[in-house]
């Protein structure tokens, strides 16, 4: 039926998602890991143990795909992972005189943690209400989740960005079936740990401008 949706599923997962991020980075439990690359994994990990805990209670296909819609692992990988790592960290050598290269593949990571829960889980139990409604509530979520709920012009523009990214990394799920593109597009702003500026922006367009030509291009 049009617009039934698991509540209880969503309910398990959101819950499951929100304990982990809490433990992660509202407690001191991970203050004795003294990788710094495991403390940034171990923060995003929650929307995928919440969606994996809910569709093993609720027997819910899941549709972990790597590749999607490509013919191999190979093509997204190189596309939306290997490509933005090697130009972000030239970018970084040419900044701070070092390649980050272990940093990027770990925020790729991070990024793909989230996107089984929030694409993969959430967007798919979602997907039989009307687009602008499923894109509103997972946006309000996936900010929620992020604990940080301060009344200020900042958190303003970023659930501004969580909203416009829902949007955006649904409509490359949807038109790739791939975590590994969906994780790509996700990690672009977390890739710049000093923040965004000038270089970065046009990073973020170029990179932008390269994937879509290429799912468009793919597609024909």
């Amino acid at each position: 039926m049009k617009g039934k949706v698991n509540i209880a599923a969503v309910f398990v997962f959101y819950v499951v998602a929100v304990a982990f991020r809490f433990l992660a980075v509202k407690t001191g439990l991970l203050s004795h890991i003294e990788n710094a690359y495991l403390q940034i994994l171990l923060r995003g990990i929650g929307p995928a143990i919440g969606a994996l805990a809910a569709v093993r209670i609720f027997k819910i296909p899941l549709n972990l795909s790597l590749k999607g819609m490509y013919e191999n692992t190979v093509t997204p990988f190189a596309v939306y992972w290997l490509l933005p790592a090697i130009l972000i960290s030239t970018v970084y050598y040419f900044i701070d005189g070092s390649f980050p290269i272990l940093l990027m593949f770990t925020v790729l990571v991070y990024g793909l943690l989230e996107e089984i829960g929030w694409r993969v889980f959430l967007q798919e139990q979602l997907k039989t209400l009307p687009r602008f409604y499923s894109i509103l509530i997972i946006a309000v979520l996936w900010f929620a989740w992020h604990l940080n709920f301060g009344l200020s012009s900042g958190n303003l523009i970023f659930f501004g960005i969580i909203f416009f990214g829902t949007w955006g990394i649904g409509k490359v799920y949807d038109k790739t079936r791939s975590l590994l593109a969906v994780a790509g597009v996700h990690s672009l702003n977390n890739f710049f740990i000093h923040g965004i500026h000038k270089t970065e922006l046009i990073l973020i367009l170029v990179l932008l401008v390269i994937w879509i030509a290429f799912i468009i291009r793919y597609k024909r």
